[in-house]
């Protein structure tokens, strides 16, 4: 017997599904791209370039790749934006030592940008929605700032404003308020945007929706129009005249720390050449001398060479020189400020409190010795941290000191204020970092910092650039780079508080509190509807 296979109706079989298309497939990458170039816009945004309005269509584009995302796709467009923003701010870490610790560095950063998108993206249902998702992004700048290593706050959004309008902010609450209202008005602008495209395909839209829209765009810009008078150059406490030097180094890169007496050679020569124009009228005598971070690497305490070389200098000048020494002292090195009297010698000394991880000191020094013993011979002996605010007392003026990345941290410019500063330096060394983009991002900090505490600040660098900046937070002079040169002006002292000095790390603390309560809400709102 013959059996017959049933026949088969073909539309009775389940449809194969279709595989995505080329342009489905591209399309899916739009979000992942738009997410990297915001990064990148908002890079372009920071030092050296003035184009610090580019932050709010980047806030604006994280915004629109990050609403409504689940928490998977909004941690790899986080980290997309953080790449993109970080990749190009921080390539000066590789210029000396190669693209192993930048790349490093950069995946690092780039986690809490991430955790950053994952919270953004669940508080962008919540009414007010661009309101806590500006305080996620200042919350993943306070744990930046902190961790690991002591944290690494470069690339506050704050350090990229020095020339914008919202910049007054930063006398108000320091960093994060300034950061805040930047990030604030991005999302603005985003959900203005999002807002008046449901209006015209609709022709409805809902009153609180589209009056939060507009707030989050406008009150940023008025607040900080509204925050001006706390802008002061007026001269509280008299003025002082004061120089900055900057000697040069001998050579660029990392190869000019084994030319350790040629550098305070050169900046003795520089202050020398100074006081020649002082005793030919061409320039008023200083009150005081402020020379760079590193500017005698030779021990003046333990070589009487060195010692000699500053003396003579300070003689030369007639006035105090603030120099940057690294001193060696009960077996620990220490990078130190010597104020030099050219009467009494060294009186006064200041040891850098915020030391440098895997520049100054290296973290988990046998692991990485044992994985690559290039750093531990480039960092041989860990430099030991200070304990005690700087300020040294010039006479009639009383200088804070925050030595060059100790800029980068709040606390560690604001206790110099609140422990008497009537104006501010910054002793740097760039010299290591060649002509790239790091001297003018430490010198927007520099300017932030100004008008964060109403006071002047001096920024003397090695190489460059070193600059005289005034309360307001304009450059009135600065220099080249890799030139020997100096500054001298008449410049204001101050000791009114602005309300950034006294609120100190409590609008940081609300701000944190904001986006915490931010994500919960968003959180319980999820678990509500999942319940559902």
């Amino acid at each position: 017997m013959t059996v017959t296979a049933p026949s088969v109706d073909r539309q009775d079989e389940p449809e194969a599904k279709a595989s995505p298309s080329w342009g489905a497939r591209l399309l899916r990458l739009v979000p992942a791209a738009a997410a990297a170039l915001s990064g990148v816009l908002l890079y372009v945004s920071f030092p050296p370039r003035t184009l610090w309005w580019l932050a709010l269509p980047a806030f604006a584009v994280f915004g629109l790749v990050l609403r409504g995302r689940g928490w998977k796709a909004a941690l790899g467009l986080g980290y997309l934006f953080g790449l993109g923003f970080l990749l190009p701010l921080l390539v000066w870490t590789g210029v000396e030592v190669g693209p192993g610790p930048w790349l490093a560095l950069v995946a690092i950063e780039a986690v809490f940008v991430a955790l950053v998108g994952v919270g953004v993206a669940a508080v962008s249902k919540l009414p007010a929605w661009p309101v806590w998702a500006a305080a996620v992004w200042i919350a993943g700048e306070a744990a930046r700032a902190r961790v690991p290593f002591h944290g690494f706050p470069w690339g506050k959004i704050a350090f990229g404003q020095a020339d914008g309008v919202f910049l007054p902010l930063a006398a108000v609450g320091g960093t994060p308020v300034l950061g805040f209202a930047v990030v604030l008005c991005g999302f603005g602008l985003y959900d203005v945007v999002r807002v008046g495209l449901e209006w015209r395909r609709t022709r409805r839209v809902r009153r609180p929706a589209a009056a939060i829209a507009l707030l989050s765009l406008a009150l940023p810009v008025v607040a900080a129009l509204a925050a001006r008078p706390l802008v002061s150059d007026e001269a509280e406490d008299g003025t002082a005249t004061v120089a900055v030097i900057q000697g040069n180094v001998p050579r660029l890169g990392l190869e000019f720390n084994a030319q350790r007496r040629a550098v305070l050679d050169y900046h003795a020569r520089e202050t020398e050449r100074l006081a020649a124009e002082v005793e030919a009228g061409k320039v008023p005598r200083p009150d005081f001398v402020l020379w760079p971070e590193n500017s005698s690497d030779i021990d003046p305490f333990a070589n009487a060479d060195a010692a000699a070389v500053i003396d003579k200098a300070a003689r030369a000048i007639g006035a105090p020189i603030s120099v940057g020494g690294v001193v060696e002292r009960d077996g620990k090195l220490y990078n130190e400020q010597i104020l030099w009297d050219p009467d009494k010698g060294a009186t006064q000394t200041y040891d850098k409190r915020q030391v440098q991880p895997f520049g100054e000191y290296l973290p988990l020094r046998s692991l990485i010795g044992a994985l690559n013993d290039t750093w531990t011979s480039m960092v041989h002996q860990d430099f030991s941290r200070g304990s005690e605010p700087g300020v040294f007392d010039f006479g009639d003026a009383q200088v804070g000191l925050a030595t060059c990345y100790e800029a980068a941290f709040d606390w560690a410019v604001r206790d110099t204020v609140t422990h008497g500063a009537q104006m501010i330096s910054v002793p740097s060394n760039n010299a290591t970092f060649d002509r790239s983009e790091m001297t003018y991002q430490q010198l927007a900090m520099s300017r932030v910092r100004a008008v964060e505490h109403s006071r002047t600040v001096t920024v003397p660098v090695t190489s460059g650039v070193s600059a005289i900046i005034m309360p307001d937070g304009t450059i009135s002079q600065k220099t080249g780079m890799f030139v020997a040169d100096s500054l001298v002006q008449e410049v204001p002292l101050r000791s009114s508080r602005t309300p950034a000095t006294r609120l100190g790390i409590l609008p940081e603390i609300a701000l944190v509190l904001v986006a915490a309560g931010g994500v919960g809400w968003a959180v319980a709102v999820g678990a509500r509807g999942r319940r559902a």
